[in-house]
């Protein structure tokens, strides 16, 4: 049996050798490999969920929502576009380029790594893939070690699906990826943590290979007094608590109005209930509610509230926590400050800080004195105020008067800024993620409007650059 290193050696020489053979792919190779993954998906609905219900327990039908239709979707909607996609883009020819043609072609970047998180391991590995094949692509992808059960389903998947040339998977921990980064791939795809996102851009700068680092951070929610509490209360509980909170868009801590906390704390309780405690039978008995990933993040977060509530804060929902099944209980609390290690560092699980603010103004400036956030979020009867808050605040991506949702929008780029992200993914985006955009110019022979400046430079050039100057 091959050692991994030896695997990663091999499997690379064997793409970067296919990357030069598809560079002309035309679209219909490309579909016949999007079908051929879009057709397993289909056929192995069943094997996917108990994958992922064997690492942390998310209930079948998250899955098929939040793992399984975001890549069908992501898989349909490039096979409707990609003919058009692909299309040279003719672009206009300036006066001063007349007798040329110019337009810009799209070609595939080459032998792509794509590393992917827990969080959501079959839709976070995938999705990227999608946009790798459709741009014509090979790929390599190193799922996360922390959900064994689906990495291995993904594994599988591509060795039924793909030759190892086209597509391969390699699965192991941090040593494997650092074998990887070693590699010169001409792109990288990561998602995951800022931290380590530094630690992949390094690695990338050795060989000077393009990265779309999908990331985090802290996203807020901003609630306005003038605001429809139990629809922003619901639409906030399962943006937050889907996945049990595992989400890298999800809000990560509420900006509340003073005037309208203690109604918000109330609504939010409420939805909780509705939500995961229907039978009265306690949020741990629902089999609607996921697990935390493993018992390292159930302590970390654990930790993050004992800290919070030893400085002052108020636990106003849940906070019982189960280690024996890595149970975390969806929980609220207010009075936070920003002293708290819960708002130094992005939560990543079911635990929900809220601030109050007085002045829109407060909150604003908050959000702008820390790190650009993946996403944002506000709550307002008035357009105005939404549009306020999202024109004076920089982030990845927002949604006026809901949460998460933009992630599942096809039509739209999703990506970070800065501390939270790199590049874009989804749809056309992530398409022009792994692809180059080379610009083409077509001369006529004989012609150019550049030779009146040939040396030897005379009193025509002169003329020349002056029009240019004073025209142009």
């Amino acid at each position: 049996m091959e050692n991994t290193a030896h695997t990663i050696d091999r499997i690379f020489s064997l793409q970067q050798t296919q990357a030069i053979k598809q560079r002309r792919s035309p679209v219909a190779a490309r579909v016949k490999l999007l079908t051929a993954l879009l057709n397993w998906i289909k056929d192995h609905q069943e094997d996917i969920r108990k994958a992922i219900h064997a690492d942390f327990k998310k209930p079948y039908t998250e899955i098929d929502i939040s793992e399984i239709f975001v890549v069908t979707s992501e898989i349909n909607h490039t096979l409707k576009h990609l003919s058009s996609w692909m299309k040279p883009k003719k672009v206009p020819t300036p006066l001063t380029m007349l007798g040329s043609k110019s337009y810009v072609q799209l070609e595939p970047k080459g032998v792509c790594l794509i590393i992917a998180p827990w969080n959501y391991p079959f839709n976070l590995a995938l999705g990227p893939l999608v946009s790798a094949l459709a741009a014509g692509n090979t790929a390599i992808i190193k799922p996360s070690e922390m959900t064994p059960h689906t990495s291995a389903l993904i594994r599988r998947l591509c060795a039924e699906v793909f030759d190892e040339n086209v597509v391969a998977v390699i699965e192991g921990e941090v040593e494997v990826a650092q074998r990887l980064l070693q590699k010169p791939f001409d792109h990288i795809f990561f998602t995951g943590s800022p931290m380590v996102g530094k630690l992949i851009m390094k690695a990338a700068a050795e060989h000077l290979t393009s990265v779309t680092l999908e990331l985090g951070g802290k996203s807020p929610a901003v609630i306005d007094q003038r605001v429809d509490l139990k629809d922003a209360a619901s639409k906030l509980v399962w943006g937050k608590f889907v996945n049990c909170g595992q989400t890298c868009i999800a809000p990560d801590y509420l900006l509340v109005q003073t005037s309208v906390k203690k109604q918000l704390v109330e609504a939010i309780k409420t939805s909780l209930e509705d939500m995961y405690n229907p039978s009265a039978k306690g949020v741990q008995a629902s089999p609607d509610y996921a697990r935390i990933v493993n018992t390292k993040h159930l302590q970390r977060l654990s930790q993050l509230l004992q800290d919070a509530v030893s400085k002052g804060a108020v636990v106003e929902y849940g906070g019982t926590i189960d280690v024996s099944e890595n149970y975390f209980e969806p929980t609220l609390i207010s009075h936070v400050t920003q002293d708290m290690a819960i708002m130094q560092e992005e939560i990543f699980g079911p635990l929900l800080p809220l601030m109050e603010y007085q002045e829109i103004d407060e909150a604003i400036d908050y959000i702008n004195a820390n790190p650009k956030p993946l996403a944002l979020y506000t709550f307002s009867n008035s357009d105005s105020f939404n549009r306020n808050v999202i024109a004076s605040t920089s982030s990845g991506g927002a949604v006026a008067n809901d949460c998460v949702l933009h992630f599942l929008q096809t039509e739209l780029p999703f990506g970070g800024v800065n501390n939270s992200g790199i590049g874009k993914a989804h749809g056309y985006y992530g398409f022009l993620a792994f692809s180059n955009e080379k610009a083409v110019m077509e001369q006529r022979i004989g012609l150019t409007a550049s030779k009146p400046l040939y040396p030897p430079y005379g009193a025509m050039a002169k003329k020349v650059v002056a029009s240019l100057l004073k025209w142009f």
